[in-house]
């Protein structure tokens, strides 16, 4: 249920639900964020406390970097003790980005933090903004013994809310335009609002809220193909401060055994940058080992992403480099589920 003391901070960011299209190009722009909630006057008839921010300057989220979301974090920090949840409005394209990154910055989070957005501007007739937001509203002020109902980062999109570090971008043209691959919805919104309260992060927070802000951005995503160029992959991994990377490969975690590729992930790895392991397919698991042609990777030393996602990956790496995780524990902290981000 919601409480009608529940107060929810909006936070807007920017990105399409809140932009307009201009009329002689039909581009989209971003416009006042006060004329965005006039869109939504059901907002009104919600039973918590809207309280309402928004970037000075709003922006689309493929320019959305580190340091806004350091910039998001100490928002959701500085107005902690004050609201019940936080919902953030956030361009759909990076938006998995954002949250899985949130959900490394926050530690002992006991509120919710939902993103969402929509592929459709507000102001258009067929947008699907106002559910998205409406929605995530209620969903970030339900209560039980006045205590909130999901206490971790969320995305909420097209009737379902997941973990926020399990999800990723799967359509542009649609509006159910988020999936979570490998770990079920927290939450359905149909006729009823249906919690799977398994699925839900256990939070055992007596502990106050850590705000990591110290992300690490020398890090790298390499996707493997056949046929890549060597000397590509050689400038990649020899460049100047790399310290991560994670790698996507084929199937279970499986990559060329050639020479020249092997020899360059282990010397990568002997200067001290550490390679993670993920797949390229949309659902499963890496399992190194498993084929004959990944059993070298784990002599190299490789760190298993299990069926994390590459955005989870990328931004946990951000996370931990930026926290000086000692080098002999790096790799066992990583394919631990620290939030989450993997079974």
């Amino acid at each position: 249920m919601i409480t009608k003391s529940t107060s929810i901070l909006l936070l807007y960011t920017g990105g399409t639900i809140g932009m307009i299209r201009k009329p002689e190009t039909q581009s989209l722009e971003n416009f006042d964020f006060e004329s965005v909630l006039d869109f939504i006057p059901e907002l009104k008839l919600l039973d918590c406390h809207i309280h309402t921010k928004s970037f000075d300057m709003p922006l689309d989220s493929s320019n959305m970097t580190p340091k806004h979301w350091i910039c998001i974090a100490a928002i959701i920090e500085e107005a902690y003790s004050a609201f019940d949840g936080f919902v953030v409005l956030h361009g759909s394209d990076t938006m998995s980005y954002t949250a899985s990154a949130l959900s490394f910055m926050l530690e002992n989070l006991s509120k919710p933090v939902v993103l969402t957005g929509s592929q459709l501007p507000i102001g258009d007739l067929r947008t699907d903004a106002k559910e998205n937001v409406i929605t995530a509203i209620q969903l970030a002020a339900l209560q039980k013994n006045n205590q909130p109902i999901v206490k971790e980062v969320c995305l909420y999109f097209e009737y379902k809310l997941y973990r926020g570090n399990r999800t990723t971008k799967i359509n542009a043209d649609f509006f159910e335009a988020f999936t979570s691959p490998n770990y079920p919805a927290l939450v359905e919104s149909g006729v009823q609002i249906d919690v799977n309260f398994d699925a839900l992060l256990k939070s055992y927070a007596a502990a106050p809220l850590i705000v990591h802000k110290n992300l690490d951005t020398n890090v790298a995503l390499v996707k493997l193909f056949p046929g890549i160029n060597p000397k590509v992959l050689e400038a990649i991994f020899n460049a100047e401060n790399l310290k991560g990377v994670v790698l996507e490969t084929y199937g279970s975690g499986n990559a060329t055994s050639q020479a020249w590729f092997l020899n360059l992930l282990k010397k990568t790895i002997d200067r001290g940058v550490h390679i993670v392991n993920v797949t390229q397919c949309a659902r499963g698991s890496v399992r190194m080992g498993n084929y004959e042609t990944s059993s070298d990777l784990i002599e190299i030393g490789l760190i298993s992403g299990g069926d994390i996602t590459s955005e989870a990956a990328l931004t946990k790496l951000m996370y931990m480099i930026g926290a000086s995780i000692n080098v002999t524990t790096f790799k066992t902290v990583f394919e631990t589920a620290i939030r989450g981000e993997l079974s």
